[in-house]
């Protein structure tokens, strides 16, 4: 790899991971606070050897031939990696990579942390505050739904799903349900689990939290038949993937009182608009995809990024590598 790379960071990253970037490539990174739109996209990426991508930026194979022929690995700063078109990559021979379980922890803490705050309605109790009506400590006001001794669904049993799970079976004692391609003995003997299908978890779960990843088959995995099946003092939250449930059936079943609860850290589309009903339902406490949002994570998102991007412009194999579609 010579010093002449050319390199496009769609996003200023934290951490000093981009100083070591600079050293060996020229590398121009998007300024603004938004990330760029779809033609100041086409017209930085010209000419670059490799990106550094967000999942807010669509890498297609329009995008991928605006680079031109020079283009030889995407770094996408994020686990997923449902922005960029694998096939498209793997027909031009690029290396893609991604930035997986550095945000484990954060994004676990963050799932349990909106479980709890769900369940206690901490967001309307916040605002009576702020509105100036608190007028005085009401027996029966705000009550809630505590974790102890309820039971725990897991909708998709990978790393972070498991790690919620330790937190809330550990802390509180939760009889655990989940949902996974196969079963986790390992899981069932630590935290005496039970692999039931989704229907049975959605059923039988006091709290849900969603950890599947998105494609074809987890697309409003969460729908309206799904979300008739809860019972009225159900707590659901979602860290995965805004486009896993189907909203508006989840905005339906508010107005309904089907749910005690619900707290997303990601919706579909983000920003979600203020005009959207979700966002003004009682019992409903919305974050802007903060589930990473740690210095520790985001920092070693930017390191591992930066290895992917400086693998790949050396021609080996990528610190953390996407598999590409034929």
């Amino acid at each position: 790899m010579g010093n002449f790379d050319q390199v496009f960071v769609t996003r200023q990253l934290p951490g000093p991971a981009l100083d070591r970037l600079r050293r060996t490539c020229e590398v121009r990174v998007w300024p603004g606070p938004l990330p760029p739109d779809r033609d100041s996209l086409l017209r930085e990426v010209a000419g670059c050897d490799g990106l550094l991508t967000l999942l807010t930026d669509r890498v297609d194979a329009e995008l991928m031939d605006a680079a031109g022929d020079g283009l030889r690995v995407i770094s996408n700063y994020a686990v997923g990696y449902n922005n960029i078109d694998l096939s498209a990559a793997a027909a031009r021979g690029l290396s893609v990579g991604n930035t997986p379980d550095v945000l484990t922890d954060a994004t676990a803490d963050l799932a349990v942390t909106l479980l709890l705050a769900a369940g206690r309605r901490i967001r309307e109790a916040s605002d009576e505050v702020r509105q100036g009506q608190w007028k005085t400590w009401d027996p029966g006001g705000w009550l809630g739904v505590e974790p102890a001794g309820k039971t725990l669904g897991i909708v998709g049993m990978g790393r972070i799903g498991e790690a919620v799970a330790e937190r809330m079976v550990g802390g509180w004692q939760m009889n655990l349900l989940y949902t996974a391609r196969s079963a986790k003995p390992e899981i069932d003997r630590r935290l005496d689990g039970q692999m039931v299908e989704l229907e049975e978890l959605m059923a039988r779960s006091d709290f849900i939290s969603v950890h599947v990843a998105l494609n074809e088959q987890t697309h409003h995995l969460i729908d309206a038949k799904a979300l008739s099946l809860v019972r009225p003092d159900t707590v659901l939250v979602n860290t995965a993937r805004g486009e896993v449930i189907d909203q508006e059936a989840l905005a339906d079943a508010l107005q309904q009182n089907r749910l005690r609860g619900v707290g997303l850290d990601v919706t579909t589309p983000e920003p979600l608009p203020p005009s959207h009903r979700l966002v003004e339902l009682p019992g409903v406490i919305i974050v802007p995809h903060i589930g990473s949002a740690t210095t520790r994570s985001r920092y070693a998102m930017t390191e591992i990024a930066v290895d992917n991007l400086l693998a790949g412009l050396r021609g080996e194999p990528l610190r953390c590598a996407v598999p590409l579609e034929g």
